[in-house]
């Protein structure tokens, strides 16, 4: 399936009535990102969850088959079981008025394809970082008794943020008695390229088939190229049969020896030859990284471990033991522009329609002279010495007893040689003790080489040398690998560092980086990583992704104005929104007791912990009202005045022109606002 761009970009929204629908009342269908042989990809919403799905939708009619639709459900039910951070998860199945649809993780990014076109001929090293994460997700696969059965470079998804995922499981199927025995004459859906010999032979796939397409993909890395080419898919498959993948070295001089001998093993025309599963492979790839890591040139007992034993090859003008034809129905549906071709293959199982080969004659040979006949009956006739000659002795007797001789000695020795040799005995999955046990029993020397990581218990052995059932000298040595558990990588410690510096040393950990997410922080500076998530410190496994937590720093606090409000109020709103708060009193003629007065500052933006300052109002001054009785209307108006108040003159009804004040309201001795009024009465 071919990747037509990146959404947005308008891809197939011309004519596509499938954009804009919305399936099963809640998928609504966006642009169109891949299109197959079967099927076409399109970026949808799922508007139940608000998040950004990939739907696969069928072609027309496919729904229209029973057969199909029971399949299609079971495999996408399998698919839904696989969990695992380098698969792309299924999330739903449906079925919308005819239109099946299967709803998966949106991977934005791009494909292995992409990346080939763009890197290769790559560096050995990274195309094995490449292919871990895709074994990976493979031997999560086949631990759980399923095989993809179409791995290409299409269907490997390489995210923006570098993360890798295998796609499409759709075609994988549950390993049970149907696919280990496919009828004669059953359909084989793949891509030519990547097909194993035995699923071009007979259709037959297992664990293997996945593994021989995976060392494809390594080839196809290393080189740039695919090792089969040829003008049309019939002989691409012929060749996948007849011919062995070339040496990656053959076409790209420099590639170590042990690198050769790890795509010709995950190659192997005869499966029983290649990894049982992509779990063994994976480990065989990370022995082979680990010697490139340390840049050893030339390894050949690594190159022995991996190197299969080979078959002689067969004649290249030679039938296949299957007769295979291509219905190409559907080929211009496919848009791999490296002739990949997405097909069906029927394989009829009947002898090969070459015609027999003539054997040469051989005449036969001329009877031997016969020995002339013994006399029946009588002694032997003696016969008489030649003169001058002594009688001749027979050696038959001599002859004989050295016969008898040389077959003693043969006997000795080769019982003299059985008896030096003895065979390996089995420890594999054994405890170190119980291993030693054993092999110490067998009359041999047990020596511990250096541990690997592996999928097997911490501390039970992984492998010996010689390998079990292998012929060893009596006495002789066998080293014995134990296993370190699963490879575990803790999380960096990255709290204060810069991205750069983390996303160096989640790479010295053999770990991803995963989503970026900005937050705000207080104590965290800006473009400073807060945390990670997993945690620092955390044992992960290699490749996988840790999130990053990275700062905005402090966060803008809009200031509110609070001026004339009630001070208690604006303390609880200013503090709960992370302020501190700085308050003093003053008295206020304006202002009610308890309100602000001023505020500072009283508008803008701030940052938690900032102080705004508040001055509440304790109301207006209360003033003692001076006593201006008996003192003349000027004099008790400046008096008055002087103290903060305001004067009224009232004359009384007794006014006689004296001037002189005779009260005043309030009265004098008690207390009023300052600058009230005070009125006073003269006569």
């Amino acid at each position: 399936m071919e990747r037509t761009g990146h959404p947005g970009n308008g891809a197939g929204r011309a004519d596509d009535p499938l954009i804009g629908r919305v399936l099963d009342g809640r998928y609504e269908v966006g642009e169109r990102i891949a299109r197959g042989g079967m099927a076409t990809v399109y970026q949808a919403r799922d508007m139940r969850l608000d998040r950004t799905v990939a739907v696969k939708i069928m072609h027309s009619g496919l729904a229209d088959d029973p057969e199909f639709v029971a399949r299609f459900e079971r495999e996408a039910r399998s698919a839904a079981r696989l969990s695992h951070h380098n698969v792309v998860a299924v999330f739903d199945q449906g079925d919308d008025a005819g239109t099946l649809f299967l709803v998966m993780e949106y991977v934005p990014g791009r494909t292995l394809r992409d990346l080939i076109r763009a890197e290769s001929p790559m560096d050995p090293g990274r195309a094995l970082d490449l292919i871990e994460p895709v074994l990976a997700a493979l031997a999560a696969a086949h631990g759980a008794g399923m095989i993809h059965r179409d791995v290409k470079p299409e269907n490997v998804l390489i995210a923006d943020d570098g993360r890798i995922k295998v796609a499409d499981f759709g075609l994988a199927r549950a390993v049970n008695a149907e696919t280990q025995h496919t009828a004669t004459g059953g359909v084989l859906i793949g891509t030519v390229s990547y097909l194993s010999p035995e699923l071009v032979v007979d259709g037959k796939a297992d664990a293997r088939s996945d593994v021989y397409a995976a060392g494809v993909l390594i080839y196809e890395m290393l080189t740039g190229a695919k090792p089969h080419q040829a003008d049309s898919p019939i002989q691409i498959a012929y060749k996948h049969v007849h011919e062995d993948v070339p040496a990656p070295s053959l076409r790209v001089p420099g590639i170590p020896p042990y690198v050769d001998a790890l795509v010709a093993r995950a190659t192997a025309r005869d499966r029983d030859l290649r990894p049982a599963d992509a779990r063994m492979l994976l480990h065989q790839v990370r022995r082979v990284r680990q010697a490139l890591d340390h840049g050893v040139v030339d390894d050949p007992e690594l190159v022995a471990d991996l190197l299969p034993t080979r078959r002689p090859a067969a004649d290249s003008d030679s039938v296949p033991t299957g007769v295979v034809s291509l219905d190409r129905a559907g080929a211009d549906e496919v848009y791999d522009h490296d002739q990949d071709v997405d097909f069906t293959a029927q394989f009829d199982a009947r002898p090969p329609v070459s015609p027999p080969v003539p054997r040469p004659v051989i005449p036969p040979a001329p009877p031997a002279t016969p020995p002339p006949p013994r006399p029946l009956d009588g002694p032997p006739p003696v016969l008489a010495a030649e003169p001058g000659r002594p009688p001749k002795r027979s050696r038959r007797g001599l002859y004989m007893l050295i016969g008898l001789l040389l077959t003693a000695l043969v006997v000795g020795i080769g019982a003299w040689q059985i008896g030096r040799y003895t065979t390996t005995p089995s420890v594999i999955s054994l405890s170190e003790g119980a291993a030693k046990a054993k092999i110490t029993k067998a009359g041999l020397k047990f020596k511990l080489g250096t541990a690997e990581y592996s999928e097997r218990a911490a501390g039970s052995v992984l492998a010996t040398d010689p390998k079990p059932g292998d012929r060893i000298g009596k006495g002789g040595t066998v080293v014995v690998v134990l296993s370190r558990g699963p490879e575990l990588h803790q999380v960096p410690a990255s709290h204060g560092k810069s991205l750069t510096e983390v996303q160096d040393l989640l790479d010295t950990a053999k770990l991803k980086m995963g989503s970026v997410v900005t937050k705000f922080s207080d104590t965290v500076p800006d473009g400073q990583v807060i945390r990670t998530d997993p945690v620092a410190g955390t044992e992960q496994r290699p490749n996988s992704a840790v999130d990053i937590y990275v700062s905005k720093g402090r966060q803008p606090l809009a200031i509110p104005d609070w001026t004339n409000k009630s001070a208690k109020a604006a303390k609880k709103a200013l503090v709960g929104l992370g302020f501190q708060v700085s308050t003093t009193q003053d008295y206020s003629d304006t202002v009610p007791a308890g309100h602000v007065i001023t505020q500072t500052p009283n508008s803008g933006t701030g940052y938690r912990t900032d102080t705004i300052g508040l001055i509440v109002s304790e109301g207006p001054m209360m003033v003692l009202v001076p006593n201006v009785k008996g003192k003349s209307t000027d004099d008790a108006t400046q008096a008055l005045m002087d103290a903060g108040f305001g004067v009224i003159v009232l004359h009384s009804s007794l006014y006689v022109h004296a001037g002189v004040v005779v009260s005043s309201d309030p009265s004098q001795g008690t207390l009023a606002p300052h600058g009230s009024t005070v009125s006073i009465t003269i006569v």
